[in-house]
């Protein structure tokens, strides 16, 4: 393989300089098994990424949260033992709104995903649901994520986002087309945090007191009603009023305006995975409602501002890693790297006891042989071993309080491989369907506007020429019309 000047590429190497093998698959146990501890070099790469800011999160850096509740109105307890997710429980929560890309300076009103992360303060221990406000992503491997963000972020030389650099990614990485539509459509601007749907986007584990396995995926859906900024009403707040979302939210929680959110839910048999038509474990497709109807679990409620912002939203940790019993993962790899990221992320830059931070720490009992390390203030009992196991009577593990079992089959070679294609998974067909029967006319139309007008700024053969493909295959007409509105702004027509 060669560059566009004819010179040979050079071969991906570690910070050691050893080769690697790929750039794009995560090591798994068979193409449906879990990642492996000794991928040393996505564990690199995750760890490298995580450090590479100071102090602000690398990713979703700019945001704003609130306090509240759930309220769970309906009976699920056929799906999952969750106590929390019992039938009449109410249960205190945090929530992180953000943009993905931008800084901590940057405006609310950009284009960007925008991040929906919730730690609810279960009697079980801390579950933190950490997703966005649109049910699928840009990548379906975690390899591929930390590439993903510094091609959305600041050219090194310039200091300045780079929409080649993003063109560039995307249409290298075809597996982006239903994210980027989602994008560059009317959802890519939320009108206001509190006029945006929220996903748990991931495919989780249900289980129930007997030990029945569901799969499930978690819908927020705005009782506000969904509402979004067209693009020139997003640039112009961008100048006029930066922090336009963030003081939306303060204020309408202020006046007891306050916004809610009915938590729905799809739930896939355990036994249907393996045979649905698109991968229900691939990061970058949905579930048919048509096929999986979303079900009503209760009312999420934000009722409380933060008392200092900086104490309560901006070091508020979320990670997906913890889970309760009666919810496990799924085979989604995005999932799994981000079970070890996002914790990570935390110790280095919170601090490895960023737990006792009263905005993350649990309001139920914790009984640890985690001990000293930066800021730690609560310490072990003299009279309680710091190791285990011991003969002290100190805290042991009990696999029935863990709950039933909440793991998967797999067996196989261990393999860089995609996910196990299903009739359907095609990267197109999903973003095809939205442009299509979701989207209506008008809503076409700002779509093809959205991205000319981003593809105009600063996109460059032969990026561009890439980019109309990569529209054609998601839309033929959609895509002959973003070449047009294009190639006659370059010609001045």
């Amino acid at each position: 393989m060669t560059t566009a000047a004819d010179q040979p590429v050079p071969a991906t190497t570690s910070n050691s300089g050893i080769p690697v093998s790929s750039d794009e698959t995560s090591l798994t146990l068979g193409e449906q098994g879990p990642i492996v501890l000794h991928d040393h070099y996505l564990i690199e790469k995750m760890a490298h990424f995580n450090r590479e800011r100071v102090p602000e999160r690398v990713v979703h850096a700019k945001g704003s949260g609130a306090f509240g509740e759930l309220e769970v109105t309906e009976d699920v307890s056929e799906f999952t033992c969750a106590d929390f997710l019992q039938q009449g429980k109410k249960t205190e929560m945090v929530i992180r709104f953000s943009t993905v890309a931008g800084e901590q300076g940057s405006p609310d009103t950009w284009r960007d995903p925008r991040g929906f992360a919730m730690k609810f303060y279960t009697e079980q221990g801390n579950y933190d649901l950490v997703g966005n406000n649109t049910p699928v992503f840009f990548v379906r491997d975690p390899m591929k994520f930390q590439d993903f963000i510094r091609s959305q972020k600041r050219m090194p030389d310039s200091g300045l986002r780079d929409h080649n650099m993003q063109w560039d990614f995307w249409t290298l990485s075809p597996e982006s087309a239903h994210q980027v539509t989602w994008l560059m459509g009317d959802r890519g601007v939320p009108k206001t945090y509190r006029h945006m749907d929220g996903f748990g986007s991931h495919t989780y584990m249900w289980i129930n007191k007997n030990g029945k396995r569901s799969w499930v995926k978690y819908h927020f859906k705005t009782m506000q009603g969904a509402d979004f900024l067209t693009q020139e009403e997003a640039d112009k707040l961008a100048g006029a009023d930066p922090d336009f979302h963030r003081k939306d939210l303060f204020n309408a929680i202020k006046n007891g305006d306050f916004p809610k959110w009915s938590l729905e839910v799809q739930i896939m048999p355990f036994e249907d995975a393996e045979k649905y038509r698109f991968n229900p474990f691939d990061l970058t497709k949905v579930w048919s409602q048509k096929d999986y109807p979303r079900k009503k679990v209760g009312v999420l409620t934000l009722n409380r501002n933060p008392e200092n912002f900086f104490a309560q939203i901006e070091q508020a940790a979320f990670e997906p890693s913890n889970v309760v019993p009666g919810i496990g993962f799924s085979p989604d790899k995005m999932l799994l790297g981000r079970v070890f990221s996002y914790a990570d992320t935390h110790r280095y830059r919170i601090g490895v006891n960023y737990t006792q931070l009263p905005v993350n720490a649990p309001k139920s009992p914790v009984h640890t042989y985690a001990k000293d390390g930066n800021m730690r203030y609560a310490y072990n009992s003299p009279e309680v071993p710091v190791y285990a196991p011991n003969s002290a009577g100190g805290p042991a593990a009990n696999e029935q309080l863990a709950g039933p079992y909440n793991g998967w089959e797999s067996a196989g070679d261990m393999v860089r491989s995609a996910y196990v294609q299903h009739p359907e998974d095609d990267d197109f067909v999903q973003p095809r369907t939205l442009v299509r029967e979701v989207m209506d006319e008008a809503a076409r139309e700002r779509l093809v506007n959205n991205v000319v007008g981003h593809l105009l700024d600063g996109v460059t053969e032969p990026i561009l020429e890439r980019a109309f493909e990569y529209w054609k295959k998601v839309d033929p007409e959609v895509g002959k019309q973003i070449e047009e509105g294009v190639r006659a702004a370059q010609n001045g027509q």
